[in-house]
């Protein structure tokens, strides 16, 4: 089974920049050595259970609150029976029926 969860973490009356908070939590996703892949509107985290999704993210809730009085987060939650990997599999799937790979993330050369 797989669980693919977008979550978005951010901390409120921190200013425009919260960088430094997100960065904190994705540590601890990193750390938490489930895949995930970081965009630039939140990160989505695969897991085989439920727990070890939430409590990675009950982790990441916790180092926020520490030095944030306000949290939103957004999350969007995947369940599928008896599939792994889909993280990677499902951007290979449109990639297929497109006939060609796509760039996940195009970025303007006047942007690097």
């Amino acid at each position: 089974m797989s669980f693919l969860v977008f979550v978005s973490m951010t901390p409120l009356g921190k200013g425009e920049s919260v960088s430094k908070y997100v960065a904190k939590v994705v540590d601890i996703v990193d750390e938490s050595g489930l895949p995930y892949v970081l965009t630039p509107m939140g990160t989505i985290i695969e897991g085989e259970d439920w727990d070890e999704v939430m409590d990675v993210l009950k982790r990441g809730f916790e180092a926020l609150k520490k030095d944030c009085n306000r949290v939103s987060i957004i999350m969007k939650i995947d369940y599928r029976k008896g599939k792994k990997g889909r993280l990677v599999q499902k951007v290979k799937s449109v990639q297929e029926k497109l006939g060609r790979d796509i760039n996940v993330a195009t970025i303007p050369e006047e942007d690097k």
